[in-house]
C-alpha cells in the first residue's frame, strides 16, 4: 500500500481519466485536485467544498455534487447547474453520483447538513436524464453514499451510511429502477461510504468507521477486506491502463491530525469498470 498524496481534510468524489489521471476533492477545506500519472498533484478546480462525488462529462468538464449538481469547466471553471436544491423540498444538499451507460447521473439527495449535528432526515435517490429533467427513484436513504452499476447495467447498489447497509435497486435501460432490497452489510459498527464495481461483479465498498475496502462477491457474500493504514476509508477508484490500480482514499478522522486525509494505491488481481462520462444537456 503506498501513500500517494496527503494533508487533506475529507477526501471523496475520485474518479480516473485515462488521459490525465485521477481527480479527487476535499469537502472539509474545499477544491478539486488531479493527481497526475507521474504523481503530481494539482488544482483543478478551486475552493469549491462538499463535494462528495464527481464523474467526468463528453464536454470534457467535470459534474460535481455538493450544493448543486453542476458540471465545471476544467479550462476556466464556468459552472453550470444541473440539479438545484430548490428542485427537491427539503433537500440541503447531494452527495455522491454515478452514470450508466448512456450518460445520465443518480445522485442521492442529503435532508440534514450531515456536519452540522442535526437529527438524521432521510432523502432521496435521484435519476438526470440526457434531457436534464430529474426523477426521483426511491426514498428513505438516510445518509446516501456510494453508487455503482453491475457489469451489465442491470443492477444499482446504493450505500446507506446510517442505515447502516448498501442496497440493491433492479434497474432498466430507460433509467428507471425497482424498489430496494438489501444487498449486504458490513457490520453494526460499520459505515459503508464509497463503492465501485468490478469487471467480475464484485462490489468493492470503503468502510468509514473500519479502516477497510470490503469486497462482496455478486450475491452479496464477503470475499475479503483490504486493509488500509487510517481508519476513514471515504472512497476508491480502479485506475490505470488496465483497470487494476486500486487508489483508496481517506479522511481525517482517527488519524494523528486534522489534515491526514492521503490517496493510497496498490495493485489488485480485478480490473475495475471505467465510469462512463455523462451526456446530460448542459444548460446554456
Amino acid at each position: 500500500m503506498q501513500r500517494m498524496a496527503t494533508g487533506y481534510g475529507l477526501i471523496e468524489g475520485p474518479v480516473w481519466d485515462p488521459a490525465r489521471g485521477l481527480y479527487f476533492s476535499d469537502v472539509i477545506n474545499g477544491g478539486v485536485y488531479l493527481l497526475d500519472r507521474s504523481g503530481k498533484v494539482s488544482t483543478a478546480v478551486p475552493k469549491r467544498r462538499g463535494i462528495g462525488g464527481m464523474a467526468l462529462h463528453t464536454s470534457g468538464g467535470l459534474i460535481v455534487g455538493g450544493r448543486d449538481i453542476a458540471w465545471v469547466s476544467l479550462m476556466d471553471g464556468a459552472t453550470r447547474s444541473l440539479l438545484a436544491l430548490d428542485a427537491i423540498p427539503g433537500a440541503t444538499g447531494f452527495n455522491d453520483l454515478t452514470t450508466d451507460q448512456a450518460g445520465r447521473i443518480y445522485v442521492g439527495s442529503l435532508a440534514f447538513r450531515v456536519f452540522g449535528g442535526e437529527t438524521p432526515k432521510p432523502g432521496h435517490l435521484h435519476v438526470i436524464d440526457l434531457d436534464g429533467r430529474m426523477r426521483t427513484l426511491s426514498d428513505g436513504v438516510l445518509l446516501t453514499n456510494g453508487l455503482g452499476f453491475s457489469p451489465d447495467g442491470l443492477r444499482l447498489y446504493h450505500s446507506d451510511a446510517r442505515a447502516p447497509l448498501v442496497r440493491v435497486y433492479d434497474t432498466k435501460p430507460d433509467g428507471t429502477a425497482g424498489p430496494w432490497r438489501k444487498f449486504a452489510s458490513l457490520g453494526e459498527a460499520s459505515v459503508p461510504d464509497g463503492l465501485k464495481v468490478a469487471s467480475d461483479g464484485s462490489v468493492w465498498v470503503a468502510d468509514a468507521h473500519g479502516g477497510r475496502v470490503a469486497v462482496f462477491n455478486p450475491d452479496g457474500t464477503h470475499r475479503r477486506d483490504i486493509r488500509v493504514p487510517l481508519p476513514m476509508v471515504t472512497s476508491l477508484c480502479f485506475g490505470g491502463d488496465d483497470l487494476r490500480d486500486l487508489y483508496i482514499v481517506t479522511g481525517s478522522r482517527g488519524g494523528p491530525h486534522d489534515n491526514c486525509g492521503s490517496i493510497f494505491h496498490t495493485r489488485v488481481e480485478v480490473a475495475g469498470l471505467a465510469l462512463p462520462p455523462a451526456r446530460v444537456v448542459l444548460p446554456n
